[in-house]
């Protein structure tokens, strides 16, 4: 038995949501991995030596990405950090070693434990890491009802040790890595597995082991999500941007700042600020020194830069109208509930009340609402009903959408009645 199982043990587990009584202990702060900090593996040797202890090792994989986010274009990993009863903890160095499949080859048969796993498995798989069957702590925060459900805050909940969480926002593409940093990294996964074992049992008391294993299944599942369609879209303060010539400004920018930052492989961000793309799109500089005298092209920004710029904002302004993009983007479901009362009365009655009911069996249940059913879910059920609606039909609908079948069994009742009693 671990220290930390032998925490957990001896200690009663929080009731979720619940601050800490009197009389529990204050948590034991975590400041060293139990063998220590590991060599970074960064040769194919290394590599090849971690893949066979892991081959060997037993029972769950604790797995953990660290990414340089605002730092670096895109959302590569840049350490991987995995522990495994009998192999320890190691932290590889995917630069070293872009290609992890032989890793994941090796622990393909063996639960992962991640923590927000949808937010590390794309870099994973980058690198050939995909796993099979997975248990999400921060999901099994979440459906057991914990109202904080950050690693360190589960950790120090449900097994009663302090993380230190003090380098979470660094520059992981660093090179060395300080030695501050990777003791931070190893003790991420230090406890997953003691983690994952106490919120399973917590689960099962609360009679919801079932359900977070469907969502698990259902995360593992998960195709690679699409392109987004229009990502220029999303720039921050697009909701100020209302004229179509001032929108294609913004995709010009937007498209010339992707292209520099990949190529420079820096954060977007850290090129031009979104709202210095905004500025320009409201004013629409016609030369470089009114650019210049925008918020976020100042006095810093070298000529060939502010030359970059407004050579976007030129062709912009000489698109002919058949090629401005249009005021929104296509609806692919329907349209925001704030104009339903307008659009269609009785389905914005249909949407309250079934958000109501939603809301409602959440707090019966002790568990967010958008993991019982997700919004969008319930706004197309109430935007286009079944005629005659049984809990059948609802339920096949819900289905089609992705719910899964606890969720179905949890919300098709409710659902349904409300759709009944404000029909058309």
């Amino acid at each position: 038995m671990t220290d930390a199982q032998k925490t957990a043990a001896d200690t009663t587990l929080r009731a979720p949501g619940d601050s800490p009584p009197d009389s529990r202990p204050a948590p034991v702060p975590l400041l060293e991995p139990r063998e220590g900090i590991p060599p970074v593996t960064a040769t194919p040797e290394a590599l090849a030596e971690v893949v066979a202890a892991f081959a060997a090792g037993r029972g769950p994989v604790a797995v953990d990405a660290e990414r340089a986010s605002g730092y670096r274009y895109g959302q590569r990993a840049y350490l991987v950090q995995l522990r495994r009863e009998g192999a320890g903890s190691v932290l590889i160095d995917p630069v070293g070693c872009p290609d992890l499949s032989s890793l994941g080859e090796a622990v393909a048969g063996a639960e992962w434990v991640l923590h927000a796993a949808t937010q590390d498995l794309p870099c994973l798989r980058d690198i050939g890491m995909v796993p099979t069957r997975l248990f999400d702590t921060e999901l099994a925060g979440r459906l057991a009802g914990f109202a904080r459900v950050g690693l360190g805050a589960m950790v120090e909940n449900v097994l009663g040790y302090a993380l230190e969480k003090g380098h979470s926002a660094v520059d992981w593409s660093t090179r060395p890595l300080p030695d501050p940093w990777l003791r931070y990294a190893a003790l991420d996964v230090e406890l997953l597995v003691d983690l994952r074992d106490a919120l399973e049992e917590e689960l099962e008391q609360q009679g919801k082991l079932e359900w977070a294993r469907q969502e698990f299944a259902a995360i593992a599942a998960a195709p690679p999500a699409p392109p987004r369609k229009d990502p220029w879209r999303r720039t921050s303060g697009m909701h100020k941007v209302r004229r179509r010539r001032q929108m294609a400004v913004v995709r010009e920018l937007w498209t010339t700042r992707d292209q520099v930052a990949q190529r420079r492989d820096v954060s977007p961000g850290k090129v031009l600020g979104d709202g210095a793309i905004v500025e320009a799109a409201l004013h629409l500089p016609p030369n470089t020194h009114a650019l210049a005298a925008l918020p976020g092209f100042g006095h810093r920004m070298g000529r060939r830069q502010l030359e970059q710029w407004q050579a976007a904002v030129d062709r912009a302004r000489a698109l002919p109208d058949s090629e401005l993009p249009q005021p929104g983007q296509p609806l692919n479901g329907p349209p925001p509930p704030r104009s339903w009362a307008d659009k269609d009365p009785a389905a914005a009655a249909r949407l309250s009340a079934a958000r109501a009911a939603v809301t409602a069996l959440a707090e019966r249940l002790g568990l967010p609402q958008e993991n019982l059913i997700t919004p969008d879910t319930v706004r197309r059920l109430c935007w286009e009903p079944p005629a005659g609606p049984t809990e059948e039909s609802v339920a096949g609908i819900l289905a089609g959408h992705g719910a899964r079948p606890w969720q179905i069994e949890q919300v098709a009742p409710i659902l349904t009645e409300a759709l009944l009693t404000n029909g058309e």
